[in-house]
């Protein structure tokens, strides 16, 4: 997409002892009414990547479609600082999100998030981590074939299809947990499949191959938020290995399920709304 479409802004922001770069994406068109404002965390199997991914992502039509204004961590990676350093930065994100929402333009009823991959798993422990500390409140998530879970499931223990696999994904999860990885210390804001209560966490929509290491978790993921009473679904298109959308943007099949993506975004501002809490009366 042409980059006149959009502005680009960077800020960095303080994180305990250091300091994260976000990439904030505005519309070029400013308009008058505030807009949703999306966190959008990048993929990379917590190890690999930066904020500068979305411009390859879906969340770019986000912006240049719907007006909505996207901020980007780049989070400290897991070759250095484990676990749980991206949620740490990228919590603090979304907190600068809800902070600045006036600044930004940004309506904070409707702070939603979402990502790919890991990034996608970030979004879900967010909501579960921004859920049980009730500091900020979510409207909608988007986590796009999520790594959710450090364990074996049906598809991910013995999984050979290009780009992401049982290999890449155990040796990620290594690096991400660290001592951590294999036992039952791990927490549900680290692998968001060890939840047990999703009651209370923001709707959601997703999409996933059938033929994807992640297949199985992102379906359980939506069972289970649906099992909880919230609005869920999840697209499982055939023949897709992991973040074939990103590979193959204009096929047909491809457009189709961004097509599914957008409107799910479009349904998600004209119904589903999270108010903050005010903050004041507790000062």
């Amino acid at each position: 997409m042409a980059k006149h479409l959009f502005i680009t802004q960077k800020r960095v922001i303080p994180v305990g002892d250091h300091r994260i770069r976000l990439l904030i994406l505005h519309p070029l068109d400013r308009r008058k009414e505030k807009v949703p404002g999306v966190l959008w965390v990048h993929g990379g199997g917590y190890q690999s990547g930066s904020a500068k991914d979305v411009f390859a992502t879906r969340a770019l039509s986000l912006v240049v479609k719907f007006g909505a204004v996207l901020v980007a961590p780049d989070y400290r990676l897991s070759k250095k600082h484990p676990y749980p350093a991206a949620l740490q930065d990228c919590y603090e994100a979304l907190v600068y999100l809800r902070d600045h929402a006036d600044e930004l333009g940004v309506r904070d009823d409707q702070i939603m998030v979402g990502g790919e991959s890991a990034g996608g798993g970030m979004a879900a422990a967010l909501c579960m981590l921004a859920h049980d500390r009730g500091e900020v409140n979510i409207a909608f998530q988007m986590p796009i074939y999520p790594m959710l879970d450090d364990r074996d499931t049906p598809t991910n223990a013995d999984n050979h299809a290009p780009n992401w696999n049982t290999k890449r994904n155990r040796r990620a999860w290594k690096r991400y947990l660290r001592e951590a990885y294999g036992t039952d210390l791990v927490s549900c804001y680290a692998a968001p499949a060890r939840r047990t209560d999703y009651s209370g966490l923001p709707p959601c929509y997703t999409y996933v191959g059938d033929l994807e290491p992640f297949l199985y978790e992102t379906e359980e993921y939506v069972r289970q938020l649906r099992a909880a009473g919230v609005e869920a679904k999840v697209d499982v298109w055939p023949d897709w290995f992991h973040a074939y959308d990103l590979f193959f943007p204009t096929k047909k099949v491809v457009r189709e399920a961004i097509g599914h993506f957008e409107e799910a975004f479009r349904y998600a501002t004209e119904h589903y709304f999270a108010p903050q809490t005010d903050r004041t009366s507790a000062l």
